[in-house]
């Protein structure tokens, strides 16, 4: 069973979608050889801003992108973190440049996430 989370929120111009799809693909299967449970990428479908908060604005987003809500499964954070120790030292991940990346690095949102409830 699950129970460590890698969340992103990443703001993605619609016109570079497909070069987003490729390098996560990619990036996916790297994760995945080294251990991870699962690698999800999903774009919003039904998002819309809020008054004070949403997905939208917390990326700053703009009328040209989308977002995209993404997440990476463990087994613990523990397993997560040898997991990404593995990621971030093998050559096909650490020669990534992220200024080459479709996308703005700069707003996008990650962090890590103990399951407390899973029905």
């Amino acid at each position: 069973m699950a129970q460590y989370i890698d969340g992103f929120v990443v703001p993605v111009p619609k016109k570079n979608l497909a070069a987003y799809k490729k390098v996560s693909r990619y990036c996916g299967k790297v994760w995945k050889e080294y251990g991870a449970l699962a690698y999800i990428e999903t774009v919003a479908d039904d998002v819309k801003p809020g008054k004070l908060t949403s997905f939208p604005q917390a990326v700053k987003l703009k009328k040209d992108e989308v977002v995209v809500f993404s997440w990476i499964v463990y087994k613990s954070r523990k397993h997560r973190d040898s997991v990404n120790k593995k990621v971030i030292n093998d050559p096909r991940i650490a020669n990534f440049d992220m200024k080459d990346m479709p996308f703005d690095g700069k707003r996008l949102i990650f962090g890590g996430f103990k399951i407390f409830i899973e029905m």
